[in-house]
């Protein structure tokens, strides 16, 4: 099964996350075909997590895309120079920013995270 395009899927996701009365934006706009997808959640307590693509040995016919925890619970600076870095190595990312004081997400995170 071919998997949801970028754009459709943040696009999806944002209108979850409204829909759950999260706060969520946008930050980066990436490749609307498949871009790679990170989502920061802020917990609102000066700390912060984030999660992106889980690894391919995860990935399976089903087309969802799956994510992994990547920071969990540190200082947002952190996140931010981890996304820089990301940014230098794929400058067709997304990134989307969640803010949450219990660090919901609603992303489907690969088994064993």
């Amino acid at each position: 099964m071919a998997r949801l395009r970028s754009d459709f899927w943040v696009s999806a996701y944002l209108r979850r996350c409204a829909v759950e009365g999260l706060d969520a934006a946008l930050r980066k706009r990436g490749s609307a075909e498949a871009g790679a997808i990170f989502v920061k959640v802020d917990h609102l307590d000066g700390t912060a997590s984030l999660y992106g693509p889980a690894p391919q040995l995860f990935l399976d016919d089903s087309g969802e895309r799956l994510f992994a925890p990547i920071l969990q619970g540190v200082m947002p600076l952190d996140v931010e120079e981890r996304m820089t870095r990301e940014l230098r190595f794929d400058p067709d990312l997304w990134l989307v920013e969640v803010d949450d004081r219990q660090g919901r997400h609603f992303l489907d995170l690969a088994p064993g995270d």
